[in-house]
């Protein structure tokens, strides 16, 4: 039965689901949500929050709003978790990031948008609640004004992040800014003037075995 990206029937919604928990290893995260507070009474994390879940933590926080740090998807975990969103009445928006890739200058400036804008309190996700949640939760850290020290505490092993793999890249962009500019110049203004997310992309290397675990076990976005 082939999920073709909507709810409109109950024999798409079967769909939806079984894409979710097959195709999308959802079934994994029924008994993990990877939940935790980021700013307290404002920002929390997770991993792509089931249908029930979602409710569930909207009733313990009392959340406004869901944001997606996956974008926009055409799997059943996209559409069940958005059409869940839209019953609970949450504002859901979309923010994608790489986990993979050095953190993009245009994608750091947006999401600090969002959270300046959002109606909290909100929750994040990505697929794993490890690496794309652990980056935007590091971003609302520093924007909340910690330090890179403190940023680097969402890019954590308890939250299976791996930080020798290819995601260690997202540790790097922290240790660049306390390495080039924290104590001189503002984040936000770094990362409009000075960051080169080309240089960070070349200088930065994964360690093999780690990476074979990320992408191969674990199977990460």
């Amino acid at each position: 039965m082939a999920f073709h990206g909507d709810l409109a029937s109950g024999a798409s919604r079967r769909a939806a689901w079984i894409d979710s928990l097959i195709f999308d290893h959802s079934v994994l995260r029924l008994g993990w949500g990877n939940v935790a507070e980021v700013i307290p009474g404002k920002l929390y994390r997770s991993n792509h929050p089931t249908p029930m879940r979602l409710a569930r933590l909207a009733r313990r926080f009392g959340l406004k709003t869901l944001i997606n740090v996956r974008g926009k998807r055409a799997c059943g975990s996209d559409a069940l978790s958005r059409d869940k969103a839209g019953q609970l009445g949450l504002a859901h928006i979309d923010m994608a990031f790489e986990s993979r890739g050095a953190p993009h200058r245009e994608r750091i400036l947006r999401f600090a948008e969002i959270y300046r804008t959002m109606t909290p309190p909100a929750l994040l996700h990505c697929k794993s609640g490890a690496d794309r949640a652990g980056l935007a939760s590091a971003l609302a850290i520093i924007f909340e004004g910690g330090n890179s020290a403190e940023a680097l505490g969402q890019l954590s092993l308890k939250y299976g992040h791996f930080s020798r793999s290819k995601t260690g890249i997202l540790d790097a962009f922290f240790h660049l800014y306390a390495r080039e500019a924290e104590g001189r110049l503002p984040f936000l203004d770094w990362v409009r003037t000075e960051y080169d997310e080309v240089a960070l992309r070349a200088g930065f290397r994964a360690h093999g075995l780690s990476s074979f675990i990320t992408d191969r076990i674990l199977v990460r976005e």
